[in-house]
Parts: structure tokens; sequence; C-alpha cells
């Protein structure tokens, strides 16, 4: 499996997730559609956190972190329920896939 992000082939895992992470806003719209997912000002809110921690932390959160983090940087909001709204497909691997980043890793591969 793969995905042509700007004219350009770009390998995939069986799963989806790039072997390489590409964070560019062409390559989130290419795996959301593929995902089925129209991206709104939400989605680019938590794509924009997931390449933000990737960069600083090397790996992205997981689910609890996610919550945690959104809660705080922006409040008055029900991040569990938003962030399975977003991405219903296991929040934390779905966002992480639709990013542009490569598989998570950790406990079962999350």
């Amino acid at each position: 499996m793969g995905y042509t992000i700007n004219g350009v082939e770009v390998e995939s895992d069986d799963e989806g997730f790039l072997l390489e992470a590409d964070f560019s806003d062409e390559a989130a719209q290419v795996i959301a559609a593929a995902e089925g997912l129209e991206l709104n000002d939400d989605h680019w809110l938590v794509v924009n956190y997931m390449r933000e921690r990737f960069r600083e932390d090397g790996q992205t959160p997981n689910f609890r972190n996610m919550v945690t983090d959104c809660e705080s940087e922006h409040p008055g909001r029900d991040w569990k329920k938003l962030l399975y709204d977003l991405f219903p497909q296991q929040p934390a691997r779905q966002a992480a896939r639709v990013a542009g980043l490569t598989k998570p890793f950790g406990k079962g591969g999350y």
C-alpha cells in the first residue's frame, strides 16, 4: 500500500502508516481522504499537535496524553469525545496516520 503525494508514490506499511514521516499538508489531505475523513479546523489542530509532539519527543502521544494535553491547551471542550468524533478508528493511531507520521510504538504497537 502507498499514497501518491504531490505526484510522488510514497510507501506505507500494511496499516497505512508512512515508512518515513511527511509533514506536508498535502500528505495529511491525501491520507485523510484514504481514511474517509474530510479535514476541518479541529482535525488540523490535532494533526499539528501530533506532528509537534513527534518532532519534540520522537514519538506520538498515547490517547490519555492526547486528551490531557488538548484539555490543557484548549479547555472547555470534551476532548475525549471530540477525538473519537474526529478520528473514530482509535484516535491516537488514526491521528498519527493522518498526520503523516510513522507507526506509533509501545504497548500493542500503540
